[in-house]
């Protein structure tokens, strides 16, 4: 007899920041001011150009499908971007529109896992990224990374870990939790050794846009036969529009259609063309003063979460994340983050939605909120600590 639900759901946990925020949520609905550094979403609004684009778009009444792999003035728009801020040519016929990085990640994984076979991941790293692999039933196998290594992985733990049954290795840079880059050495090393191993690379780099010090190569760089998970949330601010894209290679573009149409008929057409006006030299702009404003953020939390016995055994170079060891403090992270969100209105995420990699030495501090904010959540924390 069949047995329901399936297997597999056994094995994909909750994704815990979102109830963290649903207490979160519960606390202000009864009065209660709570600073919010649990989710990765910047607090900056949509940029004008980008609203006014969807709105002149809904007006029109044309609110129809599109191609399934999304609008060809948007595709056009997306490889015009690559060739001016990365110097790469990507032809249009590579880019696949999607319902958010999700929906690119849940495309690559539907094309390129098999049941029983192996996808290398980090140990931190993203939960939803091992989630997809098991819903394709393949088997997610994480590396564990520290700051040793920059919470990155190397071409020595691939060897360590790729077997028989290992299909590709899926990786972020910059990271989500800890927002450390992969050097573009050890980015190029990880290409071919993949390559030469007959498996697939798939590169997060929904972060791009957000780094500070130096600008990130795209994997395309290295590599023409990687996919490439891009996203217009972070750097572009569009969260709740959910949209993003895939570079898929060449050989793969027809199976990506076919599972694309299948799945998502099209992404938004709403989104799609408020979309266009996110490549704009305006809303560049725009989104520049605010990279500005999230390193300047970065720059004040960091040393004052130092202050109160936080450690970074690897200062994050992009994204909006600090991901704190917080052992010195605690020996439980996850009470320690609900205990500081019913205390003193502090939401932070503890290590466990990251993986088994020591989770309770760390939480994820987002500094997804002006320096005010976060200066205020530093002394909360601080009277949360008591006296030293």
């Amino acid at each position: 007899m069949p047995s329901f639900p399936a297997h597999r759901l056994a094995d994909i946990a909750p994704f815990h920041v979102m109830e963290l925020m649903a207490r979160a949520k519960d606390l202000e609905s009864c009065g209660r001011d709570i600073i919010h550094m649990e989710v990765g979403e910047p607090d900056f609004p949509t940029p004008e150009p980008v609203v006014a684009a969807a709105q002149a778009h809904i007006a029109s009444g044309r609110v129809r499908y599109t191609a399934a792999l999304g609008l060809p003035e948007l595709r056009a728009a997306i490889a015009g971007f690559y060739a001016k801020r990365y110097g790469l040519s990507v032809p249009t016929s590579r880019i696949v529109v999607t319902a958010g990085a999700s929906g690119g990640l849940l495309l690559a994984m539907a094309c390129l896992t098999e049941p029983g076979s192996e996808w290398l991941l980090t140990d931190p790293g993203y939960p939803c990224n091992r989630h997809f692999v098991r819903c394709f039933e393949g088997r997610p196998i994480g590396i564990p990374v520290s700051g040793e290594s920059n919470f990155q992985p190397t071409v020595d733990d691939l060897a360590r870990f790729w077997n028989e049954r290992t299909a590709g290795a899926l990786f972020a840079s910059p990271a989500n939790p800890t927002g450390t880059l992969l050097a573009d050495q050890t980015l190029a090393d990880i290409a071919r050794f993949v390559r030469e191993r007959g498996g697939q690379l798939v590169i997060d780099e929904i972060y791009h846009g957000l780094t500070y010090g130096r600008d990130a190569m795209s994997a395309l760089g290295f590599d023409d036969e990687v996919f490439v998970v891009q996203s217009f949330s972070k750097y572009f601010n569009m969260t709740g529009w959910r949209l993003g894209w895939l570079v898929v290679p060449p050989r793969f573009i027809r199976d990506i259609e076919k599972l694309a149409q299948n799945l998502f008929i099209s992404p938004s057409a709403a989104a799609q063309y408020a979309a266009l006006a996110a490549f704009h030299p305006d809303t560049i702009a725009i989104l520049e003063e605010r990279r500005n404003e999230f390193r300047e953020r970065r720059d004040f939390l960091a040393p004052a979460l130092e202050t109160l016995g936080f450690r970074f055994p690897a200062r994050p170079q992009g994204a909006f994340y600090l991901y704190a060891d917080c052992s010195q403090l605690t020996d439980d992270s996850t009470r320690f983050a609900s205990e500081l969100l019913e205390s003193v209105g502090v939401a932070a995420t503890p290590g466990l939605d990251f993986g088994s990699n020591l989770p309770e030495r760390y939480l994820r501090f987002a500094y997804t909120s002006d320096v005010t904010r976060l200066a205020e959540a530093v002394d909360r924390i601080r009277s949360f600590l008591g006296p030293a």
